[in-house]
């Protein structure tokens, strides 16, 4: 499923990828399987960023959603992906010390796996924020 929306936007096809996660969401609410949900949903926030900025505010509800979500699960990976592309967003939109708090509490959570591109890509961001 990722494979795929990331080609359908990579080639200016939004709706396509858009429509994608709102079936594997049904699919999640019918079948009851919600161990990725919180993946899925964040998925459907990064989509339309991909080429309209305007959907910032509908990016952030969906990032919240899917923080919110991945918390109740106690899925630190997820928060993890989750709260990376918040801080991106809100680092974009001059909320740094929102996005720097944020995802300091989810990074700080971690006592391994600091070599995995997550957690890499984390630490930058985090820099990155402190800068």
């Amino acid at each position: 499923m990722n494979i795929s929306m990331v080609c359908y936007a990579g080639i200016h096809r939004t709706g396509e990828p858009l429509a994608l996660v709102n079936d594997v969401l049904t699919l999640v609410e019918r079948t009851g399987e919600k161990m990725s949900q919180a993946e899925i949903i964040r998925l459907k926030g990064e989509v339309p960023l991909m080429h309209d900025t305007t959907s910032a505010v509908e990016a952030e509800a969906c990032f919240r959603t899917a923080l919110d979500v991945a918390r109740t699960q106690e899925a630190k990976w997820w928060e993890l992906r989750t709260s990376l592309s918040l801080a991106r967003l809100l680092g974009k939109k001059d909320r740094r010390e929102e996005a720097s708090a944020m995802l300091a509490d989810i990074y700080n959570w971690f006592t391994e796996g600091f070599d995995t591109a997550d957690l890499k890509e984390a630490k930058a961001l985090l820099d990155r924020l402190s800068a």
